[in-house]
């Protein structure tokens, strides 16, 4: 029985969800023990939220140094934002355009912030994993080895055959084809599909599947993004949030525009254990598609969204003049976990 005079937060809630959940079902996941345990000895969440706090109050009261952070795992962060993964193209007998793309599920340790680690499983060796893309019609072959020691699967969102839904675990050390056709065309997500969901996805397998329109949008300056957080000691509360996988990287490096440029995002949130993720923008507005998947749709006008896990849009700015125009979640829990960031407006 519940004490009422005890604390009781949101995710403690969720938690009683699940484990009730847990005992309608036996018991039977509970012994995965490897997925349950605690896999990263974390600093206390306490000096956690002071050190990456006084990352924030730093880079936001005296400009962020580039050149006290130059990890890798921050420069991937950059590069994710215009990684495109087109695949290998070739043409079919019937005229149709194949792309063939090679994902590998592995097991890896991955920075997420300055001198912080995570246990993750990732695609292709990145949380998140590659921004797929192409265009609707196309017909997407994707290639899955599963690399680690669990098994895994891919769940693309869109349309296709129900047998190529990523339902299907691959075996450690197997391999399995995905093909169908790519439609609609919009803002799509993929990501593990194996129970517990909660581990795999939150564990780092999932992406952007961006499925272009035949008829092409505006000409615009591009860039993909992830909201995700981070679990490090898998009690079920995060510890970092970011975006495309490393805290602050873009209070470290602002993403440069520049001004009266069409500017086009495609974010979508997979964070695990948060009902809700955010996008905040300040000084200006900015026309927002729901999924995307109609060019012809009726934008939001704001300069906030609200996504819950899975959810994704277009979001399409222009920045009247130069400065350094802050994003953010307006969560802000998460905005001083590592989830903020600049435009640097030219």
């Amino acid at each position: 029985m519940i004490d009422p005079q005890q604390n009781i937060s949101r995710r403690s809630m969720l938690k009683v969800g699940a484990a009730g959940l847990l005992g309608v079902l036996g018991g039977a996941l509970l012994g995965q023990s490897s997925l349950f345990t605690k896999t990263a000895k974390a600093e206390s969440k306490h000096d956690m939220h002071n050190k990456l706090q006084a990352q924030a109050h730093h880079g936001m009261s005296h400009g962020y140094d580039p050149g006290t952070d130059q990890s890798d795992a921050l420069e991937r962060a950059v590069k994710a934002l215009t990684a495109f993964d087109y695949g290998k193209v070739s043409m079919r007998a019937d005229g149709k355009t194949v792309r063939d793309y090679e994902m590998h599920a592995v097991e890896l340790e991955v920075e997420i912030a300055k001198g912080v680690k995570f246990p993750g499983w990732a695609y292709n060796g990145t949380i998140p994993g590659p921004t797929l893309r192409c265009t609707e019609g196309d017909i997407v072959r994707v290639t899955f080895h599963n690399g680690s020691s669990h098994p895994h699967s891919i769940h693309f969102h869109g349309i296709h055959p129900t047998n190529m839904d990523g339902l299907e675990a691959v075996a450690p050390g197997e391999s399995f084809v995905y093909e169908f056709e790519a439609k609609p065309a919009g803002m799509q997500v993929y990501h593990c599909h194996v129970q517990p969901f909660t581990r795999h996805i939150h564990k780092g397998l999932y992406g952007n599947f961006i499925i272009d329109p035949v008829v092409k949008r505006k000409p615009a300056k591009e860039f993909s993004m992830v909201m995700n957080g981070f679990d490090l000691d898998l009690d079920g509360e995060n510890e970092v949030y970011t975006v495309n996988g490393y805290a602050f990287a873009y209070l470290s490096r602002p993403i440069k525009v520049k001004a009266g440029e069409l500017v086009r995002i495609y974010i979508s949130n997979m964070t695990e254990f948060d009902l809700i993720n955010s996008f905040h923008l300040h000084a200006n507005y900015f026309h927002y598609y729901a999924t995307g998947a109609d060019p012809e749709a009726r934008p939001y006008f704001t300069d906030t969204i609200v996504q819950c896990q899975g959810e994704r849009g277009l979001v399409e700015v222009v920045f009247p003049a130069p400065g350094k125009y802050m994003f953010h979640a307006h969560q802000s829990e998460f905005t001083e976990l590592g989830w903020m960031g600049f435009f640097e407006v030219e």
